[in-house]
């Protein structure tokens, strides 16, 4: 077996220390790191499962990382029309639409897209009567 100096070990745990003050992996990033914080909706309303008439209106919440002019709604497919209210610094955004009326005697669902610092999206189902 042969035997190593202390010098041979020495200069491997020095390599060994500057190679780990680089880091490895995703969080070892210094400075700016970009996060994504995709925007969140809340409030929805009719409830999810609800029954609703053709044409009814319905609205939710966008939390307040939401670019609202990034807000698009579609049913089934189908875009909707939507409402957004004024955004203040911080606050959540209220959105409000109503259903397309060529939709009848269906299960829909309400789906939204939205961008903040990153794509975000969400929905809920509804039962459309005839």
């Amino acid at each position: 077996m042969k035997r190593y100096n202390g010098f041979t070990i020495a200069v491997l745990m020095l390599v060994a220390s500057q190679a780990g003050a680089y880091g490895v992996g995703d969080n070892s990033r210094s400075g700016s790191v970009n996060t994504c914080t995709k925007p969140r909706f809340t409030d929805f309303s009719p409830e999810d499962k609800a029954e609703v008439a053709p044409g009814s209106s319905f609205s939710f919440r966008a939390s307040g990382n939401t670019h609202p002019e990034t807000i698009k709604v579609t049913v089934k497919g189908v875009p909707a029309t939507i409402e957004i209210g004024p955004k203040t610094e911080g606050a959540s955004v209220s959105v409000h639409g109503t259903l397309p009326a060529e939709l009848k005697d269906t299960y829909a669902k309400i789906l939204i897209d939205a961008q903040s610092n990153c794509k975000g999206s969400s929905g809920w189902l509804v039962k459309i009567t005839p």
